[in-house]
Parts: structure tokens; sequence; C-alpha cells
């Protein structure tokens, strides 16, 4: 019998850019004390609310803002996550979420990720996000969207 979550399974197909020149939006963000571990690091369950902080600023920057996308009756579900951890990052790092929308295929999208502090990698992610409708129906990626690729 298969085994579910198998690597067939999987939908992220992106392997991010380690060139900060290769992402079209930046978001700067400090790291908080609040985010650190008992070895005062980033705990690495921290990550995922960066890459969201960085994706609603970049939607909210490109003339989106999520909430008037949830208006329009489309919710962008994060269908799977995946991060990469090069280098720890800790208390006050003033981090640079570097992200562009890297695939856009007909009801679905993933974005890549690189965070950096003064141009040093720290991590790479990627998020696949799936288009549904208010009522969790799968829908078309949005028209705008997917011109940005």
């Amino acid at each position: 019998m298969p085994c579910r979550g198998t690597v067939a399974d999987v939908r992220i197909s992106v392997d991010p850019s380690l060139d900060p020149a290769s992402y079209g939006f930046t978001h700067q963000l400090r790291v908080r004390f609040a985010e650190t571990d008992a070895m005062g690091i980033v705990h690495h369950s921290r990550y995922l609310p960066m890459l969201e902080e960085a994706r609603v600023a970049y939607l909210r920057h490109i003339g989106h803002p999520y909430d008037e996308i949830r208006a329009e009756g489309v919710d962008m579900s994060v269908i799977e996550a995946w991060c990469q951890y090069r280098k720890p990052l800790r208390f006050d790092d003033v981090v640079d979420v570097h992200l562009d929308v890297a695939t856009v295929e007909r009801a679905s999208f993933q974005m890549s990720y690189l965070l950096t502090v003064e141009g040093e990698v720290r991590a790479t992610g990627v998020t696949a996000h799936g288009c549904v409708t208010t009522e969790g129906r799968p829908t078309r990626v949005p028209t705008w969207l997917r011109d940005l690729v």
C-alpha cells in the first residue's frame, strides 16, 4: 500500500536563488526576542510567519492588499511550505526577506524567498498556494498575479 505524503505528492518545484538581485521585492524586519529559543537563535517555527509577513507586504506593495483579494472572493491558501535553514538568525538581526512569484499554474502558484542579514544568506524558502473561493472550492489564479511571472 502506498504511503501518504510520498515525494510524488510534493507540490514544491522551485529552487530559490541565492542571489538577492534575482528577487523583485524585499521586505525588512527585525528579529524580536520572543522569536528566539533557549540557545539565543530564532526558533525554526518563526520562519514561516516571517515569510507570511513579507508575502502580505508584497501584495500590499503591488496594489493588491490581501483583504481586498478576499473581498473579491479569493483566498490564497498555503498548501505546502519548505524552508532551508543555512545559518541562524539571532535576536535583533535586521533581516531582508527577498521574494518573488516563482511559478503560476491554473489554480496555484509558488513564491520563493531568500532571507539575508547584511547580504549574508541565512535561509531560503518556498510556499505553494492554492486559490480557492470563499466556499473553499478551487478557482483560477487572478489574472494580475498570472501577469507577474
